[in-house]
């Protein structure tokens, strides 16, 4: 059986374009919500923060594929690998910012952040009070992500040992019902009840937005389309003849969760419109990572500049953002000006790059020092034993 590994890599131009639009989708959401800004920064980016939904399917989707590819390979899945990957990855750059904003209140851009085990954790998601603890929110994704590199490892092994890969599509049934049952038990029990309470937002945001339970969807979908690509090698030809019509399939979808979205704290939206939502962005990675589509085959140097960066972006914009704001404002240059605007995505772009540079990247190389070293000393114990 074909390994999914050498088609990730070759599809990564398409799945950059869409990392790409992750990243300005939050960006644009956050800067039109939290701080002041133009007008019609707000207005187009009301459904901006369907940007993390996008990002979960591309996490879903990438981080299954390989796992996916090491069932098939003789050396199965190396918890050691996967970790010392995802670690690498993600916490340094992580651990820095969280630093950053406990040392140096004045770069936290609400009143105070959550306490700190909790983002030691990655638990910050659970029970989060946005109304006293709204500082770096915007962890609450990154909580999601990291609870899924844990468990999905995991459950994979379980499956293999029981021999019942194979029938894991029901366990991704199974949690979509559980995501969609979740949700509408606490939109009846813990949101209803606070209607026109002026603390409605807050549970909504605390038991529906927030929870691990409510955003499964998105990476449930891109381990699915994982699995139909590593599984299903006829199938997978097949949805590779349509990339640019699933492209145009993917927008219609969104475009009508858009409208089912308008409110995003309304039942629709709550118990159904998530679902809509990563429905719509799986179609679209799908298309991005078909050979026929338009995004699979042009590379874009721009695209793939920002997706490289969105990590680093992503964990610290609020912080330039709010910095920028409070210390440049004046008035040649008002807080909600087109200028300020522009002088905030330059500063979140600088401050991407620099946290790439010296915190990514060089733990990235470290990594791959890791793990060879680690291999040649396996290696060497084989070879021992023989």
């Amino acid at each position: 059986m074909k390994t999914a590994t050498p088609e990730v890599k070759s599809k990564l131009y398409g799945l950059d374009h869409l990392r790409a639009l992750a990243i300005v989708l939050v960006f644009i959401f956050h800067y039109g919500h939290v701080f002041a800004s133009p007008e019609w920064v707000t207005t187009i980016g009301k459904f901006g923060w369907t940007g993390v939904d996008l990002f979960f399917v591309l996490s879903g989707f990438l981080i299954a594929s390989q796992l996916f590819a090491k069932t098939a390979s003789p050396e199965g899945i190396s918890f050691k690998d996967f970790f010392i990957k995802r670690f690498f990855r993600i916490i340094p750059a992580y651990l820095l910012v969280v630093a950053i904003y406990f040392l140096f209140p004045v770069c936290r851009e609400r009143e105070a952040p959550a306490p700190l085990w909790k983002y030691l954790t990655f638990t910050q998601n659970l029970g989060l009070d946005l109304r006293h603890q709204g500082t770096f929110s915007h962890a609450w994704s990154l909580c999601i992500e990291e609870q899924f590199y844990l468990l999905l490892p995991i459950v994979l092994i379980i499956l293999l040992y029981f021999k019942a890969l194979r029938k894991g599509w029901v366990l991704i049934l199974l949690f979509f019902l559980a995501g969609f049952a979740a949700r509408l038990y606490c939109w009846y029990s813990l949101v209803v009840p606070y209607a026109g309470d002026d603390s409605f937002w807050m549970q909504w945001y605390q038991w529906i937005y927030y929870p691990t339970y409510s955003r499964l969807d998105g990476l449930l979908l891109g381990i699915s389309i994982a699995a139909v690509f590593q599984f299903r090698p006829a199938l997978k030809e097949e949805i590779q003849k349509h990339g640019n019509a699933l492209l145009g399939i993917s927008l219609l979808i969104l475009t009508a969760a858009y409208f089912i979205c308008f409110n995003e704290q309304s039942f629709g939206a709550s118990v159904f419109g998530f679902t809509m939502v990563d429905i719509g962005y799986g179609v679209m990675v799908l298309g991005a990572v078909s050979r026929t589509s338009f995004l699979y085959k042009r590379r874009l140097y721009f695209t793939s500049r920002l997706a490289a960066l969105s990590y680093a972006v992503y964990l610290t914009h609020k912080i330039v953002i709010h910095l920028i704001q409070t210390y440049l404002a004046n008035d040649k240059i008002e807080k909600e000006s087109n200028a300020m605007l522009l002088v905030c995505v330059l500063g979140s772009l600088l401050a991407g790059w620099l946290l790439n540079i010296l915190i990514e990247k060089p733990f990235l190389r470290l990594r791959e020092k890791l793990i060879i070293l680690r291999h040649e000393k396996t290696d060497e114990r084989h070879i021992k034993e023989r």
